[in-house]
């Protein structure tokens, strides 16, 4: 019998050390699963980030087209008195296209227009509910509408081959017409990652990404 009960308390104890490592072990692995979620959060926006920085440099060569247009348009113009007739196509494309297309890093940098009157008075927490308010209910929607009514312009557009109708050399205008779906994209993807950072925003109250104020 005493060995019975030995063995028997030998065993419970046993049975409780298991029970305890395999607590510790559980709450372990539940605190590296929350910093794994946390971490995960943080690095989604980090990628759209980096998507939209990379394209903003891509599309920043578009700024070469728009300087040559208007250098060559110059000289003819002034020096050779023969105005070409294409100098003001191009160069209203050319900024139009990076216009839309620099929207996202614009976004990106926190550059758009807020009323900073009102806005500073704000707790972080608080403009953290704001912005993912205002990006669920207003952004996101509005770009995914523009994305799709602007994609089925283009189509058409390409299909017929639309041209200028205005000066004499009457370039094709659908490429500048496949701009309006890419800038919503972009605009929509980094909407998302903004979205991302508002709630971390009004979670903690801290920024998890600061922008600096940008004059324009």
């Amino acid at each position: 019998r005493t060995w019975r009960r030995s063995q028997a308390s030998g065993g419970s104890g046993q049975r409780s050390q298991v029970s305890r490592t395999w607590e510790r072990l559980s709450a372990g692995s539940f605190q590296n699963f929350t910093t794994r979620l946390k971490l995960s959060s943080i690095r989604k926006p980090s990628v759209i980030d980096a998507i939209t920085e990379w394209t903003a440099y891509l599309f920043a060569l578009i700024i070469i087209p728009l300087i040559f247009a208007n250098v060559i348009e110059v000289f003819q113009r002034y020096v050779r008195d023969d105005p070409t007739i294409w100098a003001v196509h191009v160069t209203t494309m050319s900024y139009g296209a990076l216009f839309m297309l620099g929207c996202a890093y614009a976004l990106l940098k926190g550059a758009h227009v807020r009323s900073d009157m009102l806005w500073d008075k704000f707790s972080t927490s608080k403009k953290g509910w704001i912005d993912t308010i205002a990006y669920l209910v207003f952004f996101l929607p509005t770009m995914a509408v523009l994305f799709f009514m602007s994609v089925d312009d283009f189509l058409y557009s390409m299909s017929i081959n639309e041209k200028s109708n205005s000066g004499a050399w009457q370039p094709i205008i659908w490429p500048l017409r496949a701009v309006i779906p890419i800038a919503a994209a972009l605009l929509f993807f980094q909407g998302i990652s903004e979205l991302l950072k508002s709630l971390w925003a009004a979670r903690t109250g801290q920024e998890l990404v600061h922008h600096e104020k940008i004059e324009l």
